[in-house]
């Protein structure tokens, strides 16, 4: 929550849309590592040039996506 919080104004709207996402196709992410493309930890670009990340984690057998980390170099 801490790293949500700390965003700008700008990459809050993004940082919305791309949970919207990920809740209907989070295989759609890229993988975290590309040697494990099939891996289950993968990262999400967003905001304004891409200034964002997203790492996440799914969790198939829940059908559940956790939020790892929030980068923002922006």
């Amino acid at each position: 929550m801490e790293q949500v919080a700390a965003l700008p104004e700008e990459a809050l709207n993004a940082y919305a849309e791309v949970l919207d996402v990920l809740q209907l196709t989070p295989w759609n992410g890229q993988p975290q590592h590309e040697d494990n493309p099939e891996g289950a930890v993968r990262r999400w670009p967003f905001g304004p040039g891409h200034a964002g990340q997203v790492i996440y984690l799914i969790l198939e057998d829940q059908q559940e996506v956790h939020p790892l980390l929030v980068q923002w170099w922006g």
